[in-house]
């Protein structure tokens, strides 16, 4: 059966610079072997389904996978979906915002102006300080010194993130991990008047390139602990896929009831049919 299917490039408004998202459309009837299969073949960090949501709050559900695996969410797919959906002509409930379902529950995606879409984060299923031997064991991975880490915090929405901070930009840039056997974002600030107010680069054992290059759910668990730790009190914006020739942007705010909003742009590429 012929399927629509976008292909959509996530945290960039120019093609070939963000974070590639494959989006089947119209995924009623598939099994989850088939969708398993299909993310394998297309080889990118994930991989999204569309089907008829089980409740009537949502506008849609969303089955995401990765080349190896189901996960109940992820940030780029979230957006890229969202993306794709509206650009099929998908009409929310609200003109200002999406219900998207998926396995982590109900997620709220609305639009930003002047441009973009924006998620709101889901809950931490594990936000703690990092042990002295989880240091020592960071510090292994990224190939630095337990001295260069300022701060590390699980900081866990999902994927199992574990965040560590460095002092700067440059520093961040610099890694040259060894064995990844976690999944490990690390941040850094950029001089006053940079290119945006951190560099983001996240490493995991999940990912077949190890290197993602543009990552929603890291960088909405990195604003929880960055606003928590006064780190900072307002919209900033993060930098990531430097090291990889993307020019990934996403832009970080928390509202008056504490929910932080992960947002960005979504582009286009390849619209077209699959066979499934």
């Amino acid at each position: 059966m012929r399927r629509a299917f976008q292909q959509v490039d996530v945290f960039t408004d120019r093609p070939c610079l963000g974070n590639p998202l494959a989006v089947v459309l119209d995924a009623e009837g598939l099994t989850a072997a088939q969708m398993q299969r299909f993310a394998a073949w297309t080889n990118l960090s994930e991989t999204t389904f569309v089907v008829a949501p089980t409740t009537p709050a949502a506008d849609y559900r969303v089955r995401i996978f990765t080349p190896a695996s189901e996960v109940p969410f992820a940030g780029h797919p979230t957006l890229g979906t969202a993306h794709a959906w509206l650009g099929a002509g998908g009409a929310p409930r609200d003109d200002d915002r999406i219900i998207q379902e998926c396995d982590a529950g109900l997620i709220t995606v609305r639009r930003e102006a002047p441009s973009g879409l924006a998620f709101a984060a889901p809950p931490l299923l594990r936000y703690e300080q990092a042990d002295a031997e989880l240091l020592v064991h960071l510090a292994e991975v990224l190939r630095i010194e337990t001295t260069d880490i300022v701060a590390a915090q699980w900081v866990d929405n999902g994927p199992g993130w574990v965040a560590v901070m460095l002092d700067s930009a440059e520093a961040v840039l610099a890694i040259q991990p060894g064995a990844v056997d976690l999944s490990v974002g690390v941040i850094g600030p950029h001089p006053e008047g940079g290119p945006a107010a951190f560099e983001v680069r996240a490493f995991s054992h999940l990912l077949t390139t190890v290197e993602d290059p543009v990552t929603g759910s890291l960088n909405a668990s990195l604003a929880t602990w960055l606003f928590d730790t006064g780190v900072v009190h307002g919209p900033y914006t993060t930098r990531q896929g430097t090291r990889l020739g993307r020019e990934g942007q996403v832009r970080l705010s928390r509202d008056e009831a504490g929910t932080i909003w992960v947002g960005g742009d979504a582009v286009t590429c390849i619209i077209g049919e699959v066979d499934l």
